[in-house]
């Protein structure tokens, strides 16, 4: 099973209290098995809704390109270290003069 992402665990949070509130107040109760239930079944809502929820659509992308066996181990031909340009700003290409 996959690790709930933020959704899930916002719309799960959000549904436990919210259920949790409505029952409170719309049952009127007041003793503590009664609050009880109320908490509980607003729980189980709330794990209902963050389960049924769809996850990820699929596999989560990374920066670094995913490499084989052997090229892990440097049998490729094609070994060339790449270094970013360094960034100037917009204004200091132009300059003129001092």
């Amino acid at each position: 099973m996959q690790r709930p992402n933020a959704a899930q665990l916002t719309y799960g949070s959000a549904t436990v209290v919210l259920a949790t509130v409505a029952l409170l107040l719309l049952s009127g109760t007041t003793t503590l098995p009664g609050i009880a239930a109320a908490c509980a079944a607003g729980l189980l809502l709330g794990v209902l809704v963050a389960v049924t929820m769809p996850g990820r659509a699929g596999p989560v992308k990374t920066s670094a390109p995913v490499r084989s066996a052997g090229e892990a181990a440097g049998t490729s031909g094609n070994e060339e270290i790449r270094v970013p340009a360094a960034r100037v700003g917009g204004s200091a290409g132009t300059r003129i003069g001092s």
